[in-house]
């Protein structure tokens, strides 16, 4: 009797381990190895070679094709020349002839502040040095406090000095009065620290901005359409004797400068802009509130070095990290590192024709984030 109860505590037992531990050991079996649906993951970021590589379907990538199309419908009310949306390395949606070359504007000036991080790096440019160290002068001189500006001020549009610049197209007219502004205090955006950092680029690397331009970036990352003969210095030098430094580009090739700068300046494996500095040109330097004219704070961006960055309560959601180079006339290059989406946009309003407004550039790009859903259904 006592064998017979042993075995059926046994054998009690035994249903219970089936059932509480076997049985979903099984189950678990079954489901690993039974047939079942494969979802494909998204692709990983690529890097352009000879051309950019396409999104067949944008839904695979997050974004809705009804939603991109309405971006597209809305360039086509705008005097956008052309626009191209790249995700993960792609082409996710364009719009007009991407390979048109032309004149990019102020966009020059942060293609200029990643030029200059290799010789940074390298001690050739110093940020502390002063206009009095490097020797910078102009029509009618500067000022001992002027002199005290530094390339670091410069970069950041805060060098005080409001002499007027070769080239139009800045805010010196409501700048405050001459000598009024200590260097490093106040930010007010004025070509003549740009084209003051064209020659400070060029007199301390003993190179030509436009070779530095070719070998440093436009090659390396393989732009499609650049062409050095375009690449040429402009002025008025009885105004100033620091010539600007225009450039020509197609908006693909403006999306690859764009790429580049999503990866922090690598290309493939190659650092082509030193990491930290490709890092520090688009960190707010001039936060919203501080931005003059006053104007600017009502806006969506503060100021990092030569670069417009998303700050204050703009630089949210898909926006958050962001940050742009702008030129007038409609010119952009906008990185969203949340997305992993660079949007380049030009129009070519020479001979007096339309341009496109910062407000309307930033209303499609609302668009163009607005596609965003996810995962599509």
């Amino acid at each position: 009797m006592i064998n017979e109860g042993r075995r059926g505590a046994s054998l009690h037992h035994w249903r219970l381990a089936v059932r509480f531990v076997l049985a979903p050991l099984l189950a678990v079996a079954v489901l690993v190895h039974a047939p079942r649906a494969i979802t494909a993951a998204p692709p990983a970021s690529v890097f352009p070679a000879a051309s950019w590589e396409r999104i067949a379907s944008p839904e695979t990538a997050g974004f809705s094709r009804a939603k991109l199309d309405a971006a597209v419908a809305h360039a086509r009310q705008l005097a956008t020349t052309s626009f191209v949306a790249v995700v993960d390395g792609r082409i996710l949606v364009d719009y007009g002839d991407a390979a048109h070359l032309s004149y990019i504007a102020s966009v020059r000036k942060s293609v200029l502040a990643m030029l200059y991080g290799n010789y940074i790096e390298r001690g050739v440019v110093r940020l502390d040095k002063t206009l009095k160290d490097l020797k910078i002068t102009d029509v009618g001189g500067l000022s001992d406090q002027e002199l005290e500006a530094t390339v670091s001020d410069l970069l950041g549009a805060r060098s005080g000095v409001y002499h007027p610049a070769s080239y139009s197209g800045d805010d010196l007219a409501s700048a405050p009065p001459r000598g009024s502004q200590k260097h490093g205090t106040y930010y007010l955006y004025s070509n003549w620290d740009f084209n003051v950092l064209g020659t400070i680029f060029e007199q301390e690397t003993g190179r030509n901005i436009y070779d530095a331009l070719e070998s440093d970036l436009a090659r390396p990352i393989a732009m499609q359409d650049f062409d050095r003969s375009l690449q040429k210095k402009e002025g008025d030098l009885t105004k100033s004797t620091h010539a600007a430094y225009p450039m020509w580009f197609s908006t693909r090739d403006m999306a690859r400068i764009g790429y580049l700068m999503l990866h922090e300046g690598n290309w493939a494996g190659k650092q082509l802009v030193p990491r930290e500095w490709a890092r520090r040109i688009v960190k707010v330097n001039t936060p919203i509130g501080a931005m003059n004219p006053p104007h600017y704070r009502s806006e969506r961006f503060g100021y990092g070095y030569l670069w417009w960055v998303f700050d204050g309560p703009a630089a949210t959601g898909p926006y958050e990290g962001a940050y742009s180079a702008v030129g007038a006339g409609g010119q952009f290059i906008t990185v969203l590192p949340k997305l992993n989406l660079v949007v380049a946009h030009k129009t070519d309003f020479s001979g007096g024709k339309p341009t496109v407004s910062r407000d309307q550039y930033l209303s499609l790009l609302d668009d163009i984030v607005a596609a965003h859903c996810g995962k599509c259904s």
